[in-house]
């Protein structure tokens, strides 16, 4: 009999898990003005659940008690190396094959060796991606590939189509992106529009949005300790999983 034991003991936790799950979704859904709940599991706090869900912002989370009583709206961050873990952990279900990026339709930027590799859908008169901007400058060894993504101000969307079409696109847009110096008006095949389809069709909902070399995403600037951080430790995901 007693052989039995620890697999009945597993089964009887798994069953309470499974209880709980259902009650989280019969509690919370309802409250979530029609987006389905994708998963439940625990979070990094002993005791609380994580909720993840999608919206047409892309994935969300929200936290919750194991009987889905309480709910909790917020981020969680270690306090110890201030790292934000709910937007860490949003940036890994967001996650992307980085080689799916259609790069050849992107204004590339390179400055040193170019070791640190990202990939940036920007409009360059949202006043955040003209922010990001400077901070970029302080960012040195890098490759940045830049998605033109004119949703702000789509009516101005001609001055990224025509900084595709000048002769030194990298400095067509800087000159857009962080001085407000429009290019000269040109015309040619251009990627804009479909990228803004593109962008749209894997979830950007607002500008600036990076992706890493990992896969993994940004939404929104940062700071350029941070960002070169972001930018070694997917360097360094890559490598590995390559490596496997």
């Amino acid at each position: 009999m007693t052989r039995f034991l620890p697999a009945f003991l597993s089964l009887l936790v798994a069953s309470a898990a499974l209880a709980n799950e259902q009650l989280i979704r019969r509690s919370i859904e309802p409250k979530l003005n029609g987006a389905r709940i994708e998963a439940v599991q625990p979070s990094p706090i002993p005791g609380l659940m994580e909720v993840r869900f999608r919206t047409p912002q892309g994935i969300q989370i929200l936290y919750t008690d194991p009987k889905g009583e309480i709910i909790v709206q917020g981020e969680i961050y270690d306090a110890k190396s201030g790292r934000n873990l709910t937007d860490e952990r949003i940036s890994k279900l967001s996650a992307i094959k980085f080689e799916s990026l259609p790069l050849d339709q992107a204004v590339k930027i390179v400055r040193g060796n170019g070791k640190r590799v990202a990939a940036m859908f920007s409009d360059p008169y949202c006043p955040a991606c003209q922010s990001f901007e400077q901070t970029l400058q302080q960012v040195d060894d890098l490759t940045l590939y830049v998605f033109m993504f004119p949703v702000i101000r789509p009516e101005r969307s001609e001055d990224s189509k025509s900084v595709w079409c000048s002769p030194d696109r990298a400095k067509a847009w800087l000159d857009l992106a962080l001085r407000k110096k429009a290019p000269a008006r040109a015309a040619c095949d251009n990627p804009v529009d479909a990228i803004v389809s593109f962008g749209q069709s894997i979830g950007v909902r607002a500008t600036p949005t990076l992706f890493f070399e990992n896969g993994e995403r940004q939404q929104g600037g940062m700071s350029a300790a941070d960002l070169r951080t972001r930018m070694d430790l997917a360097a360094k995901d890559g490598n590995q999983a390559k490596a496997r």
